[in-house]
């Protein structure tokens, strides 16, 4: 299967959103990125502004929720009908319950970890998930440069789900971009969120289909 291309609207024009997100309909979801200034030192959008995108996108929405308390605030996204919600597992008490709960209300399971987060202790509940994400820059901004020292991470994510037999997809977030997408497919991700290198791009759909090219190449796809 080909590689996934979800752009990051924390690059985009907020005050144009819906004419950005048209920008992009080749994609295969939106990235949208919650943040409370509470577990990262940012503040972004809520429940209401993403129910209001998750009624106008042309594409799928995957929420990246970055936020304290995710055990309370994560099924409230899922219930708005999003198509996956990520949570941090530093912010979870009880992250199978919390994958179980999201799944019950019809959304993917998303689990994320920071780049100083041992992925080993978490690889037990892979099938309780759909989607692991290996932050490859601190989250909490847009912009960051790749963080490398990530990728031998991903590719014990990727023994990992393989060895499972769990069909869970690998999301990298951070610093991606035409120069270091196709690190991050050799690792074993799958999946890949960009931000500034999409809306960035004079054209946005073309920075999309540049970005999914590079990483087929480097997973043979």
């Amino acid at each position: 299967m080909s590689a996934c291309i979800h752009p990051s609207i924390l690059s985009a024009d907020f005050v144009n959103l819906e004419a950005e997100l048209a920008r992009i309909g080749g994609a295969d979801a939106v990235h949208v990125d919650v943040m409370d200034n509470h577990f990262v030192p940012n503040l972004t959008l809520g429940l209401p502004v993403v129910e209001r995108i998750q009624a106008v996108s042309p594409v799928p929405l995957d929420a990246h929720l970055m936020i304290a308390d995710a055990d309370r605030w994560a099924p409230l996204y899922a219930d708005l009908g999003l198509d996956s919600v990520t949570f941090h597992a530093e912010a979870a008490a009880a992250p199978v319950k919390l994958a179980r709960e999201l799944r019950a209300r019809g959304s993917k399971a998303g689990m994320a970890l920071r780049p100083a987060t041992a992925v080993e202790p978490y690889l037990d509940m892979l099938s309780e998930l759909d989607m692991l994400l290996i932050m490859t820059v601190e989250p909490g901004f847009g912009g960051q440069a790749f963080l490398d020292l990530t990728l031998p991470k991903i590719r014990r994510a990727r023994a990992a789900v393989d060895g499972s037999g769990a069909s869970v997809a690998i999301q990298v977030d951070g610093g991606i971009s035409a120069s270091t997408i196709e690190r991050a497919a050799e690792a074993g991700a799958d999946v890949f969120v960009a931000g500034s290198a999409v809306y960035g791009a004079d054209d946005p759909g073309d920075a999309v289909e540049r970005l999914r090219v590079l990483a087929d190449r480097a997973r043979g796809a």
